[in-house]
Order: structure tokens, then C-alpha cells, then sequence
């Protein structure tokens, strides 16, 4: 991906209702220093903070069975994200299904673009 391609993928992660306050703080700091001399140190804490809110699909397979899953999603959406996590997971996938997640797995796939 190209550093456009990849700052796009930044702006849509802005529009995921799942992504955590620290992390919405971070995208847009980097997108107000998109262009300036404080962009790198913006990159560079963009994606500390996406490594360490990234969610595992074992975690989230953890966290959508039990009780505090249930009472944050509540009883069906909670058994919905838990079977959607599961079938996930048979497939391959090793990351939380959830759209911040994913949007930020890509971005982390291709930062080198962001850091060029």
C-alpha cells in the first residue's frame, strides 16, 4: 500500500465505533501532523498505541463468553460476536474480528509506508 492508501485506512479507523478513546486521540493527532515536521513522532505513536490495543481473536473469544462480555454487549449480541469469533478463528484469523482491529491490522501491516 502506498502512504495514501495506508493515511486512508487511519482516517477510516476514525469511523469505527469500537475504536478506544487513546486510540482515537492518536489517529487524530497524526492526522492534524500529516504534512509537518511533528508527522514521524505522530506515526511513531500512532502505531505504539495500535500494537498495544490490538485484540487477539482468543481474547476476544474470552472476553465475548464471559460475564462481563455479556453485560458490556449484552446476552445476544454477546453469543452473536462470540460464534462470529469462533467461526474466525477455524478460518485462520488470529486477530479480533471487531472493525477497529481489523482496520488496524492493516495499517500495521504497512507501516513502513507510514514512516516513509
Amino acid at each position: 500500500m502506498t502512504k495514501m492508501e495506508v493515511k486512508q485506512k487511519v482516517e477510516k479507523l476514525l469511523t469505527a465505533n469500537s475504536l478506544c478513546p487513546e486510540g482515537r486521540e492518536a489517529v487524530q493527532a497524526y492526522l492534524e501532523a500529516y504534512g509537518t515536521a511533528d508527522e514521524k513522532g505522530k506515526v511513531e505513536a500512532l502505531l505504539k498505541e495500535l500494537e498495544e490495543d490490538i485484540t487477539s481473536i482468543d481474547d476476544l473469544i474470552a472476553f465475548a463468553g464471559s460475564e462481563h462480555g455479556r453485560q458490556i454487549f449484552g446476552e445476544e449480541k454477546a453469543a452473536a460476536i462470540l460464534k462470529a469469533a469462533k467461526e474466525a478463528k477455524e478460518k485462520g484469523e488470529e486477530t479480533c474480528i471487531c472493525e477497529a482491529c481489523q482496520i488496524a491490522k492493516l495499517i500495521l501491516a504497512n507501516k513502513t509506508a507510514l514512516l516513509s
